[in-house]
């Protein structure tokens, strides 16, 4: 789930923005609908195998490296920014825990690489320099000179892929933003992307590797326009014979989830909802009612890294979030689809990794086409 900013609305400070958003250099980047996403190296080179019958792949929100720290925008936090040895420890934990894991390519969801908030750290080189992994790519999601809220200031997150073999090209795919805010929020806020990457795979003439992070807060039909762009990327492949793994983090449940409303359970201490005078009736990424068939079309096409008939014989095993860092985590946001199927009972669902991220990784073995 994506922190929700809060903008606030003085008079001075909608003055000073507007007046930003008029100079010639614009405070926020947007992007065109398809840009080459930004290719990176390990500055030290590990051994990738020549031939390989499966690789293991995983996806993971890191949480912009600030593990259970109680940010503002989340998790009914009241931190901003944070420091550099804050930032570093928990980057080390997810090290480690890849390092356990050992993923041949690994998608990530919210790494910063030049946010304030996390002391300007580049966070994607950083994990290739302190792990076995060799190249990456990487698509800003959310990036502007100063987010004039709460001393945010200068940020840049995104997705990112990282992977033992070569990242022969790479492209940021634009997604729709949110139809729900109002022009200065929206023009402040993120902008979703599918990352789409080609990597020499051992055995496979092309292959590529889809990183995908759907919208967490739209009260509107923008997840299911994002969801549905997402698999038409993964039609195109098939359409073409080319194979490809593909994931992320998708707000989204498994279309048999038992528990569709966490409202009560997300809300702020400030916060009411449900009652007869609540206004709005259900809290933003908390109520999955209305949305709960948007996958649906994935589950027709394409295979789970978790099957809906495991998934519901023991929902609370596959759970991979909790907005409250206090508690276990209690519902699935996060997948992997293959059209290929994956090797059967090779998935985990890495729950023992609480204390790195309000999300649990995701991996799987997948079986190399021959």
């Amino acid at each position: 789930m994506q922190q929700k900013v809060k903008c606030k609305k003085r008079h001075a400070l909608v003055t000073l923005m507007f007046l930003f958003i008029l100079s010639c250099d614009p405070l926020v980047t947007t992007f065109d609908d398809i840009e080459d996403g930004k290719l990176y190296t390990a500055k030290t080179k590990h051994p990738a195998q020549a031939s390989v019958d499966t690789i293991c792949v995983m996806t993971w929100n890191i949480r912009y490296g600030a593990g259970l720290l109680p940010w503002f925008g989340d998790s009914n936090g009241n931190r901003v920014i944070f420091t550099e040895d804050e930032v570093y420890h928990n980057l080390k934990g997810i090290a480690a825990k890849i390092e356990d894991v050992r993923p041949d390519i690994l998608l990530v969801q919210e790494i910063d690489v030049q946010s304030k908030r996390t002391a300007y750290i580049d966070q994607l080189q950083w994990l290739l320099d302190h792990t076995y992994l060799n190249y990456g790519t990487y698509a800003s999601v959310w990036k502007a000179q100063i987010v004039p809220s709460d001393g945010l200031g200068r940020l840049d997150m995104g997705n990112a892929i990282l992977s033992r073999w070569p990242i022969t090209y790479a492209e940021r795919i634009k997604l729709p933003q949110r139809g729900d805010q109002d022009a200065l929020t929206k023009y402040f806020y993120l902008r979703r992307n599918i990352l789409k990457a080609k990597i020499a795979l051992p055995g496979l003439d092309e292959f590529y590797v889809l990183d995908f992070h759907a919208s967490a807060f739209s009260t509107d039909d923008t997840k299911k326009r994002q969801i549905d762009l997402f698999k038409a990327e993964l039609d195109k492949l098939v359409a073409q014979g080319i194979h490809f793994v593909s994931g992320g983090d998708f707000n989204s449940l498994p279309v048999n989830a038992t528990r569709v409303d966490f409202c009560l359970s997300d809300k702020d201490d400030d916060e009411s909802f449900h009652g007869p005078n609540d206004n709005p009736q259900h809290k933003e990424g908390s109520w999955y009612e209305n949305e709960i068939t948007w996958m649906q079309s994935l589950y027709d096409s394409y295979t789970p890294a978790v099957s809906l008939e495991d998934y519901g014989a023991n929902e609370s095993f596959y759970f991979t979030h909790a907005v409250d860092a206090t508690i276990p985590y209690d519902r699935k946001l996060d997948y992997l689809w293959a059209k290929v199927p994956w090797v059967a009972g090779s998935d985990s669902t890495h729950q023992d990794a609480r204390l790195l991220s309000d999300h649990a990784p995701l991996s799987v073995e997948w079986e190399v086409p021959k």
